[in-house]
């Protein structure tokens, strides 16, 4: 608790208690279910605020304009739970083709009591975005998910006019970028700080060309 009340901090977020141990108990719901179904290779509570909490929350102050995230592969339900947890009037879709990982999504979204937050478990590019409560996404959003390409190659689709892909990386992907597909560029690179986390870690915006 005190580690996750130091990082908030330094990320600036000032958040109700409510929030912070609705955070908390995705932690521990997260180490639990991880003994049985293996979700991350994370056993320490300390590296889960740290590698997935507040790595999570990082990237919140570059979603500001965003009301409906789709988040692509997001395994443990990382980053969406989090952001979800945090803003509760943002719309967040976790599609994930892993029916253990996705189970444990439903039963986070159940515990938490996120009506905010709603899971798809199927193979993305088979998603159609008029499938997606609230309609297509403004934001799509990706952690390790993938090569940038194939990131834009499956989920490209679900992106609402003017919409954004999020990838987040660690070290800055430059080849990646390279091997973009045609009509789409990276428009914005942030360099993200996470706190007690000693790695870099990159947010690439990509747009349609």
């Amino acid at each position: 608790a005190g580690r996750l009340a130091d990082g908030l901090a330094v990320l600036g977020l000032v958040l109700p208690q409510e929030t912070v141990d609705r955070l908390l108990a995705f932690g521990e719901l997260l180490l639990k279910w991880n003994k049985v179904y293996n979700l991350t290779a994370i056993r320490d509570p300390r590296e889960v605020v740290t590698h997935h909490l507040l790595d999570s929350l990082a990237v919140l102050p570059h979603l500001a304009q965003v009301e409906r995230l789709a988040d692509i592969g997001s395994g443990g339900g990382l980053p969406g739970i989090p952001l979800a947890i945090v803003r509760s009037g943002l719309i967040v879709n976790s599609i994930e083709t892993v029916n253990k990982k996705a189970s444990f999504q439903q039963q986070a979204r159940i515990e938490l009591q996120l009506g905010n937050f709603s899971v798809i478990n199927e193979r993305v590019e088979k998603v159609a975005a008029e499938r997606l409560p609230g309609g297509a996404a403004d934001g799509v959003i990706s952690r390790a998910f993938s090569s940038l390409a194939d990131f834009v190659n499956l989920s490209g689709h679900l992106l609402g006019e003017g919409g954004a892909l999020y990838a987040m990386k660690g070290v800055h992907p430059a080849d990646e970028v390279e091997a973009l597909p045609a009509g789409w560029a990276v428009t914005a690179v942030h360099a993200l700080s996470v706190p007690g986390l000693d790695a870099e870690r990159h947010l690439l915006v990509i747009e349609r060309a």
